[in-house]
């Protein structure tokens, strides 16, 4: 594991800033001002530090399109690639009009006509337009939500480094089970196994519990050991290089060669063959719901699909956005977090997730363990 803050990959960096400053043309932004964290790491390539808690909005990026050029908030250039020069970083300060002076400061600004930004604060809604006076000031996210949805050829390679640690730690977990077993040491397993591929940021607090034979959408409460045919849900989701990697998978203990698994995981089988057949380009991503209702199945509380990036990319799939999902295309390039789940009172639940690559061609699933044994 690196022990250095270091910027992400030039490819990686260039090919994002290429895609964010073509989305600006096409949203007409001549700025963008940046405070989400995925956003900003995605123009700027830099890891940010110390942000696992919530955090006011500040201009932590500034992308301006006519020079192309990235300045950034930071109070020191570990980690800033040698592409943002140090003239272009500028400092924390706690008076508010020091940000106006230093966003004024930036080249190209002053004849700026549009300002995007992809979040706001009632101090910054104050603060922006005296820094931009001759600018309007409008909803910057569409650009960047625009830029994210799609992967560049070298965002995939990074993801696929993702999603074979997440693998890699599912299946030594996998091995572990057995009668006995509790939930807290599959959990440690698949976790110091994640550590030891190189990434100790989990994606996700839940990694292995026994599923509920009662209660459709529960867990099997505390960490009562698992039984003989209990299906058990693994979870591995991790965090390299700032991209996430998700797989998840359900295992029956000894495995669970009794009808009514079979039957079960059979109901799996025909949701999952769904799912995928809905990942096609040009597709509407409500297609992905339709899934659930023509195999039969009720929705999950969950959602059935969201981009993968940095962060929860766009589109997000879920039974409570009926409307955003009708209205979303799926295309070539996208890559998402697939999910399906059956369940069946007295036998438990199969929870399946996968990442799945939009093509030309259709769609790629990017792991290579199977979805199921039984």
């Amino acid at each position: 594991m690196a022990t250095e803050v270091l910027p992400d990959d030039r490819a990686l960096r260039v090919g994002r800033r290429e895609r964010a400053l073509a989305h600006m043309t096409a949203h007409d932004l001549d700025v963008l001002v940046l405070g989400r964290e995925a956003n900003v790491r995605y123009v700027t390539g830099t890891p940010g530090l110390w942000t696992a808690g919530t955090r006011p909005f500040a201009p932590a990026a500034v992308l301006v399109r006519a020079t192309g050029a990235v300045h950034a908030l930071m109070t020191w250039d570990e980690g800033v690639p040698d592409d943002i020069p140090r003239t272009h970083l500028y400092g924390l300060t706690w008076n508010p009009m020091n940000w106006v002076t230093a966003l004024q400061g930036i080249e190209g600004t002053a004849q700026a006509r549009r300002v995007g930004t992809d979040t706001i604060s009632p101090l910054f809604l104050q603060l922006l337009p005296m820094a931009f006076p001759a600018a309007e000031l409008v909803d910057g996210e569409p650009a960047m939500r625009a830029a994210r949805r799609v992967k560049t050829a070298d965002e995939l390679a990074a993801l696929r480094q993702a999603l074979a640690v997440a693998e890699d730690s599912l299946a030594k977990a996998v091995a572990e089970l057995r009668p006995g077993v509790t939930e807290r040491h599959l959990s440690g397993v698949l976790l110091e196994a994640a550590a030891a591929g190189g990434v100790s940021t989990p994606a996700t607090q839940e990694v292995a519990w026994v599923t509920s034979r009662e209660h459709p959408w529960r867990k099997v409460r505390g960490d009562a050991p698992a039984g003989p045919g209990d299906l058990v849900a693994f979870t591995s989701g991790v965090v390299a290089r700032g991209y996430i990697g998700e797989v998840a998978r359900t295992r029956a203990v000894d495995g669970g060669d009794t009808a009514g698994t079979r039957a079960l995981y059979r109901r799996a089988d025909e949701l999952w063959s769904l799912l995928l057949d809905a990942c096609r380009p040009g597709a509407q991503a409500s297609d992905l719901l339709a899934a659930y209702d023509t195999a039969g199945e009720p929705l999950p509380p969950m959602p059935v699909a969201r981009g993968l990036g940095l962060g929860f990319d766009p589109p997000v799939v879920t039974a409570g956005l009926p409307l955003t999902a009708t209205e979303e295309r799926l295309e070539p390039g996208m890559a998402l977090a697939v999910t399906g789940y059956v369940w069946q009172e007295g036998v438990g639940a199969v929870l399946v997730r996968e990442a799945v690559l939009i093509t030309a061609d259709g769609p790629e699933p990017l792991t290579s363990s199977p979805v199921r044994t039984p």
